[in-house]
């Protein structure tokens, strides 16, 4: 048996969350339930964030109702705060996503308070989370954001990702993402801060978040391979970036990713064919926005099936 790799899709979150136009909960369900269809088994669905910051998330509480709904699927939100939390927790999520950045100057930009206080705020999060009945099943994941480096700040020291890591980690954290917010990571940088920071996770699981904005997106995901890394965020088409990057393109492409996983020969259960007939139809959802990514381009090779229609019904 070929070794599981697990990808997450984070477009519907990070994806979306730049996008011109507000895109319907109907069409974020229906690419839920397409995607499940394909085996794409987790998904990070929406973000609870005030809808005058972000518009596209004004309904987290429909699209997770809905996304929850869905049999087999692991629906997770992002959270940026304490009231985010205690939303997502109220509408029924059992995983829930937080970030702290190692950089200052991000985090002073991005979330308005230093590193040190997103910290305590995520220790806030975990008393709450332990404060109610159903707490015990709610996991909470923590992102630590500009892993590699940040667009304000220039370098971000191994150290300082470790010692962001260490103290989230004593309050509780019961998983830890690197993420390559702006896009500086490369395979050096990963075989160097993955084992680094493994060292004093212990049996916390890590996962790492790449985007492909100098186009070192899937070389980054070989090395955290290489590293012993079996999660990885992607995103549909490539959608998203970071505001504090401009011009960059975004997340690295999920139908490139599951293409690199299975040609390296791990099994990611994910139906190519139908993903990228998804992709297609998002395209019509989304005219104008910019898609990343070289299979939808280039399409499978011959020895691989053609693209069929994707196995859920889809709006319009």
């Amino acid at each position: 048996m070929a070794e599981y790799v697990a990808v997450r899709e984070v477009g519907l979150r990070d994806g979306l969350q730049m996008v011109a136009s507000v895109l319907p909960a109907e069409h974020k369900l229906a690419w839920c339930r397409a995607e499940l269809a394909a085996g794409v088994r987790e998904m990070e669905v929406t973000s609870f964030v005030p809808p005058k910051v972000v518009p596209q998330f004004v309904d987290a509480d429909a699209v997770g109702r809905g996304a929850l709904a869905l049999p087999g699927l692991r629906a997770s939100a992002l959270v940026v705060n304490l009231k985010g939390a205690q939303r997502a927790f109220e509408a029924g999520f059992t995983l829930v996503g937080y970030v702290v950045s190692a950089s200052e100057a991000h985090s002073l930009a991005n979330a308005r308070r230093t590193t040190d206080d997103a910290i305590a705020e995520y220790a806030r999060i975990r008393e709450a989370r332990d404060a109610r009945p159903d707490g015990t099943g709610i996991a909470l994941s923590v992102a630590v954001a500009t892993a590699f480096g940040c667009t304000m700040q220039g370098p971000v020291a191994v150290a300082r990702v470790v010692e962001v890591a260490e103290a989230l980690l004593s309050i509780g954290a019961e998983e830890i993402m690197l993420a390559d917010t702006v896009g500086y990571a490369d395979p050096a940088a990963v075989a160097v801060l993955f084992p680094a920071v493994a060292a004093v996770a212990g049996q916390v699981p890590l996962s790492a978040h790449f985007h492909d904005t100098r186009g070192l997106g899937l070389a980054n995901v070989c090395a955290a391979l290489e590293a012993g890394v079996r999660h990885f965020d992607a995103s549909l088409g490539g959608l998203g970036g970071c505001p504090f990057a401009p011009g960059a393109t975004g997340n690295i492409a999920l139908e490139d990713t599951v293409f690199l996983l299975e040609r390296l020969g791990f099994e990611t259960g994910i139906d190519l064919p139908a993903l990228l007939a998804l992709r297609a139809t998002v395209e019509t959802w989304l005219p104008g926005e910019r898609f990343g990514g070289a299979l939808a381009r280039a399409g499978l090779p011959r020895s691989a099936p053609a693209p069929a229609m994707a196995a859920a019904p889809l709006p319009a």
